[in-house]
């Protein structure tokens, strides 16, 4: 442990790798808790980065498309070790968990049918309802610190959940009203409104309130266009050569097309996403059904890294399903549709920090730039709620409104959240136990 009144000592690339990996292979708990092990580990006990720095950095990838925890450690690792240290965090960040939902996705697939497999997969889907709430609880417990932040969130879940605004839309009017927020009412949108109080110090860090900008992460229109030109060949080559092997219409080139867009157009991390996930993959393309997307849901809640990881069990499934590659290469297309959607969907991110992070780390402490990412993570309170209630229906009704209410799974729902709310238990303590209950409700 460093001292709290000294400043740490420099951190090298290598003893940095080690720590990316380590927290690739435990970053359990969804966003909310990857951020919660991230701030716990870098800024309180490790201090690598201040409070105030880790805040400003963390609402700029709450304004970004994509997975915020993820991008959140390439940013930090960017400012540590500037690109390569970048690409490395988030990398590892995401690898294990792609290894070992390729693994689970086969599992599934191949054995999901037989009576173990089911019961326990009845009994995780009421506790993947209950995690949801815990996520939009624990989020807007920090981000809706008054008033105008209450009213935003409101005002997102009745735009979504009721007139189906598009998220993109709701993102626009939170930053919107955030700019104008931030002259009208200063302290309502101050940085620490969304994410905690921005002025707590745990002592001297590497990279603290007054460190200068390194020279790396100064903004030069030479280095953006630099970015952004090696991430147009690095989606335009494999893009091209899919379209160019396999034809526009191929499954595997209209995954990739997909989740480009899901990675650029959706909002609000993955809790925000799967709704558009679920629409396009179930409802449009059919690479799975509904209740297979809420499994894997809980598939992702189960293992570490981004909770967006979801995508790769969407696509095993889809392409094994599909068998693209021949029904004698099973597994070989699901490991190869899996990784590809995991290519497109992160390939964004890296760039958004990357070409972005340089601009950001320009107006840190300024509010015309703060107080819009303020007003945006109220409205993902809002649009995460909503997420709750859409699997809460898939789970307590089955089988549709006709299809009558399951109350054995509103029970575990109920039991899971008690876990979760009121003994604080973990989520993989709460989602084994209620696989376990699943299970024995199913062989009785």
């Amino acid at each position: 442990m460093n001292q709290p009144n000294a400043l740490p000592p420099s951190i090298s690339f290598w003893q940095a790798f080690r720590f990316w990996l380590k927290l690739g292979l435990i970053s359990f708990g969804g966003p909310a808790g990857q951020i919660s092990i991230m701030h716990q580990e870098l800024v309180e006990n490790r201090r690598w980065i201040s409070e105030r720095r880790f805040l400003h950095a963390l609402n700029y990838c709450m304004l970004l498309p994509g997975p915020e925890a993820q991008q959140l450690a390439t940013y930090i690792g960017w400012m540590m070790h500037k690109t390569k240290g970048g690409i490395v965090a988030g990398l590892l960040f995401v690898l294990p968990s792609l290894v070992i939902l390729i693994a689970l996705s086969w599992l599934y697939i191949a054995f999901g049918e037989l009576t173990i497999v089911a019961g326990l997969f009845y009994g995780i889907k009421p506790a993947v309802t209950a995690i949801v709430v815990q996520a939009a609880h624990r989020i807007g417990s920090r981000a809706l610190k008054n008033n105008w932040l209450w009213g935003i969130a409101a005002a997102s879940f009745i735009a979504i959940f009721a007139l189906n605004v598009p998220f993109p839309a709701i993102v626009a009017v939170a930053a919107a009203i955030g700019s104008v927020g931030g002259r009208v009412a200063p302290d309502k949108f101050a940085l620490g409104g969304g994410h905690g109080k921005a002025g707590q110090s745990y002592g001297p860090a590497l990279i603290d309130d007054d460190t200068p900008i390194p020279e790396h992460a100064t903004f030069r229109w030479s280095r953006l266009a630099r970015v952004l030109a090696v991430g147009a060949v690095l989606w335009a080559v494999p893009m091209g050569l899919l379209t160019a092997c396999y034809g526009w219409h191929h499954t595997l080139t209209q995954m990739s097309w997909f989740f480009t867009k899901a990675a650029l157009l959706t909002f609000g991390g993955a809790y925000a996403v799967l709704p558009y996930v679920y629409q396009g993959a179930v409802g449009h393309f059919g690479w799975l059904n509904g209740t297979q997307m809420i499994d894997g849901l809980a598939l992702g809640e189960t293992t570490p890294g981004p909770l967006i990881m979801v995508v790769a069990f969407v696509a095993f499934v889809g392409g094994y399903v599909k068998a693209v590659f021949g029904p004698d290469a099973l597994f070989l297309a699901g490991a190869v549709a899996a990784s590809l959607v995991t290519w497109f969907t992160f390939l964004p991110s890296f760039l958004f920090i990357l070409a972005g992070g340089p601009l950001v780390e320009s107006t840190h402490g300024e509010l015309s730039f703060t107080a819009p990412l303020t007003a945006i993570t109220a409205a993902v309170v809002g649009v995460i709620l909503n997420l709750a209630l859409f699997f809460g229906f898939h789970v307590l009704w089955p089988k549709g409104l006709d299809g009558g209410f399951d109350w054995t799974s509103a029970a575990l729902a109920i039991g899971a959240a008690v876990a979760l709310f009121r003994y604080k238990r973990k989520v993989t303590h709460v989602i084994a136990v209620c696989a376990l209950a699943g299970l024995i409700l199913r062989l009785i």
